[in-house]
Parts: structure tokens; C-alpha cells; sequence
């Protein structure tokens, strides 16, 4: 028999979920001033997108959407509370598309047009789909909708207006690619982790006892969210006016890249070597990295290429 909870402790906020939302939100606020400095050139090419980095982003993202599938139940599993949640639907589905407009002008190569807040706008919807079927059923279907895009992918479901269902076989890229599949399947898992144990969390002690910057974050997790990003981005960009990064890496990583595709890795270190330091001498790595080189730059760059692939 399920122990009954006072009305006054079944609706008061949980600070834990809170704090914990908050400490999701910093920890994706890391993750994307590292994404800056990645694009603006002041880290190693790609760091953001590989190694320790990209294994934190995915954790941090599968946390974030355990906790909004967590949410949804707390606040319309057992009683669905229609006005609420779809002004809530239509905050999120504006506050997407905005990212979407955004992201067209700032990073037109890759746009976000199934980023963490579309995704959790179109689970949101689904989540309620889930709220009489029992939690194991749940977590069953999170755990095939984790594995289904590892096992199945369709050329078919490349374009855009499909890809984010997620079993695109080359997606389109994206600044924040965060698709159906898999990602729908932490977001289960919160909500059927939130049917097993939100009754037995609501009658435990508040921890943190009283409200603090973590849970004040969480408490406004979308204003966050879609404050912080334009705030790094800003700030990085209005450092390369003051301190401009060294393009060097950057050239040199992507000399290299381009070059093995044909070559072999030693010629490919000597010639990438060597056009860098002509294209310092005469002033036009700077111009070249930033897309900037006019026809009347075509002769130094063909007589460069050519001296540096005939060492």
C-alpha cells in the first residue's frame, strides 16, 4: 500500500531536483564556453568534439533530459494539467525555433535544427503518452530506443525535416544535434524514475535544506539556458578583437586532414611545415583561415603550394 503524502508536501518544490537541474545547466555552461573557444581558435581544432569532452557533453545532455523527463511527471503524471503544460509547450517550441533563426546566421554551416530544446519539447509530448503504463514497460522501451539508431540507419531519413528522428544514415551537421533517437531514451528513464521514486523523495528531508544558487538556477533553467550561450559567445568573440587567437593549429590541423587523403603522413607534416611558415612570412595565414584571400592573392598561394610539394 502506497503511503499517502499532505497536500502541502505533494506540491512544494523538491530542492534536490533543483539543485541538481542547476549543477546540469553549469556543467553545459562549461561545456559551451570550451565549444567558443574551440570555434574561435583558442584550443587545440576539434577538442570540444572529441575525447574527454565529447563523452562530457553526452552525459551532461543525458542528465539534462533525465531530469526534464523527471520534471514532467512530478508536474502532470498524476494529474495532467492541460493550460500549464501547454503554455509550457509553446515556450519551448518558440524558444527553439529562436535557437533555429539564431543559428542560421551565427554557424550557417551547421545549423541547430533539432537542438536539447527541441528535443525536449517533442518528448514532452510523447512523455504524456507514458503516463498510464508502467514504469519497467518504460524503461524497456528506453533502453530499445538507446539502442535503436545503432542498429538501423536509412539513407532516406538524411534530409533535415527527417533527420531528427535520428536514424539518419548522414545527418546533416549541426552546432547541436540532438535527435529523437537515442535521446529520447534518458528522458524516459527520468520519467519512469520519477514514478518509482517521487513519492518516496517527497516524504524525505529537503537536501539542500534551504534554497541556494543551485536551485535558484534550476528553478529557471529555460532563461539560463538561452541567456548563457550568446553571453559566452559574445565574450570569446570580443576577445579575438582585443587578443586574437593563433591561427597556426588550426591551419596546420587542417592541412594535415586534407592532405592524407591523398598523401602520406610524412610528406603531408613537411608540406604542411612548410607552407605555414611561408604563409606567415607574407602575411596571408590570417586571411586564409578567415576566408578572406582575393584573386590577387591566387599567384603567392599556387607559388607557395608549389615550392613546399617540391621540397
Amino acid at each position: 500500500m502506497t503511503e499517502k503524502t499532505s497536500p502541502a508536501t505533494k506540491g512544494r518544490r523538491i530542492h534536490l531536483i533543483d539543485a541538481a537541474r542547476g549543477m546540469a545547466l553549469i556543467a553545459m555552461a562549461i561545456y559551451h564556453f570550451v565549444w567558443d573557444l574551440d570555434f574561435f581558435g583558442y584550443v587545440s581544432p576539434g577538442l570540444s568534439t572529441r575525447g574527454g569532452w565529447a563523452i562530457f557533453a553526452h552525459l551532461d545532455a543525458a542528465s539534462f533530459l533525465f531530469l526534464a523527463g523527471y520534471s514532467l511527471w512530478m508536474a502532470h503524471g498524476a494529474s495532467l494539467r492541460p493550460r500549464s503544460f501547454l503554455k509550457r509547450l509553446a515556450i519551448l517550441a518558440a524558444a527553439s525555433l529562436a535557437i533555429t533563426a539564431v543559428s542560421f546566421f551565427a554557424t550557417p554551416n551547421a545549423i541547430i535544427y533539432f537542438g536539447i530544446l527541441h528535443i525536449i519539447a517533442v518528448a514532452s509530448v510523447i512523455g504524456l503518452l507514458f503516463r498510464k503504463v508502467p514504469a519497467v514497460v518504460t524503461l524497456v522501451i528506453a533502453a530499445l530506443a538507446l539502442l535503436a539508431p545503432h542498429l538501423m540507419r536509412f539513407d532516406a531519413l538524411d534530409p533535415r525535416y527527417l533527420a531528427w528522428i535520428g536514424m539518419a544514415a548522414h545527418p546533416y551537421p549541426s552546432s547541436d544535434y540532438v535527435p529523437l533517437l537515442p535521446w529520447i531514451a534518458p528522458f524516459l528513464a527520468g520519467f519512469a524514475a520519477s514514478k518509482l521514486t517521487l513519492s518516496w523523495l517527497r516524504r524525505q528531508k529537503q537536501l539542500p535544506a534551504q534554497e541556494n544558487p543551485l536551485t535558484f538556477l534550476g528553478r529557471h533553467s529555460l532563461i539560463f539556458y538561452l541567456v548563457h550561450q550568446p553571453v559566452l559567445y559574445g565574450l570569446v568573440y570580443a576577445a579575438t578583437l582585443v587578443a586574437p587567437p593563433n591561427p597556426a593549429p588550426a591551419y596546420l590541423s587542417a592541412c594535415q586532414a586534407t592532405c592524407a587523403q591523398t598523401d602520406e603522413a610524412d610528406f603531408c607534416r613537411s608540406y604542411c611545415a612548410c607552407t605555414l611558415e611561408a604563409l606567415e612570412q607574407e602575411g596571408l595565414l590570417a586571411p586564409l583561415m578567415q576566408n578572406r584571400t582575393g584573386d590577387e592573392d591566387a599567384v603567392a598561394l599556387g607559388r607557395i603550394a608549389m615550392s613546399c610539394s617540391i621540397r
